[in-house]
């Protein structure tokens, strides 16, 4: 499919529901593609099934704290700045790029690569939502080395790394992206498009693109608009958590990070009740009355209980009426090396993984 401007409404929405809070401003990614659009014109989408098995892919992504990305304008070119030194390193050019994760301004951003660089967008990602680390990828658990590797920032700096563990890429990916002022722009995880079709989750941003519409045509009924999307997916039928007032919320930049904690007061059919929402950069695990009720890797997601539209972890204000819904997550997220990677105890929650049920 081609990509143009409006599209990029649809699935900057839709990527922020997956997203579960993070991801990074989707108004910031959602601004750069559709200049870069304006300037370069609409992208193409592809499939993975349709990348020859020695193209080469080249995802490309934010990293950061999504509160310093709010404040710290992009100029637009510096993920493509980043691809182009991975391709200098590489001696090959991109045949494709692609996002990391399906949230905020890291769906929507890899399209302003891709018109800049007048290359395919790839319809697949490695997260099937957003998560605040490099390692928390597919691509990483089923076996895609994620260096060669550049970081980039407004200034022109440029860092390549080359480390000997995905899980030392992200320690030391983030220290640098910390020295440039809390973000930085990465194209990391070098792929053949073998490589891609056996490790990638495919679809997620035409899902984006889909639920971003049904949102945003939905009226008062966004839940039952979310619920029919999810369920026709290879995610399943999101399940709503709660209603109620934010009472509290604590938020802290460490580390390249955002961290904290969101409270809610029951409201409607949930009066009397609360939950508690963990969240590093995304929402990690939600607990009714002290109980968890859904954790990572289904995923969280905080809309506004007037609009509909989803809530970012940096914009969860005291006073707002919300609404908590989990969608379930892909059954590649699932397996058992998955949740040794990004199940609920690597995060500090004290629970076992449960998948969430209506």
């Amino acid at each position: 499919m081609q990509v143009d401007e409006h599209d990029i409404e649809d699935i900057a929405l839709g990527a922020t529901v997956l997203g579960t809070g993070g991801g990074g401003d989707p108004h910031v990614g959602k601004l750069v593609a559709k200049q870069a659009i304006r300037d370069h014109g609409p992208v193409e989408v592809i499939p993975p099934d349709d990348l020859d098995d020695d193209a080469l892919v080249i995802p490309t992504a934010q990293m950061g704290a999504p509160t310093v990305a709010v404040e710290k304008v992009p100029g637009g070119g510096e993920p493509t700045a980043s691809l182009e030194r991975l391709e200098k390193e590489l001696g090959r050019e991109a045949t494709a790029t692609m996002p990391i994760e399906c949230g905020g301004i890291n769906s929507t951003f890899p399209f302003a690569v891709a018109a800049r660089k007048d290359i395919p967008l790839v319809d697949a990602d490695g997260m099937g939502r957003a998560f605040p680390e490099l390692q928390h990828e597919t691509f990483n658990i089923y076996g895609v080395d994620g260096t060669p590797a550049v970081v980039s920032d407004e200034r022109g700096n440029t860092c390549l790394l080359e480390t000997d563990s995905n899980e030392e890429l992200e320690w030391i990916a983030r220290g640098i992206t910390v020295r440039m002022g809390g973000v930085g722009y990465i194209a990391d995880y070098p792929m053949s498009g073998e490589e891609v079709t056996e490790t990638a989750i495919p679809g997620t941003m035409s899902l984006a693109a889909e639920l971003g519409a049904a949102v945003r045509s939905a009226g008062e009924n966004v839940v039952e608009a979310i619920r029919e999307v999810t369920s026709e997916s290879i995610y399943g039928e999101a399940v709503s958590l709660f209603e109620g007032k934010i009472v509290d919320v604590k938020r802290r930049n460490e580390g390249g990070f955002v961290l904290g904690h969101v409270e809610l007061d029951g409201l409607g059919p949930d009066h009397g009740s609360t939950m508690h929402i963990e969240f590093q950069n995304e929402n990690l695990g939600a607990t009714l009355d002290g109980e968890y009720v859904a954790t990572v890797p289904d995923l969280i997601t905080v809309l506004d209980r007037e609009s509909g539209d989803p809530i970012p972890t940096e914009k969860l204000r005291y006073g707002a009426r919300a609404r908590v819904l989990a969608i379930p997550t892909p059954p590649i997220m699932r397996s058992d090396a998955a949740l040794d990677v990004w199940g609920p105890r690597t995060f500090g929650l004290e629970t076992d993984y449960s998948p969430i049920s209506p």
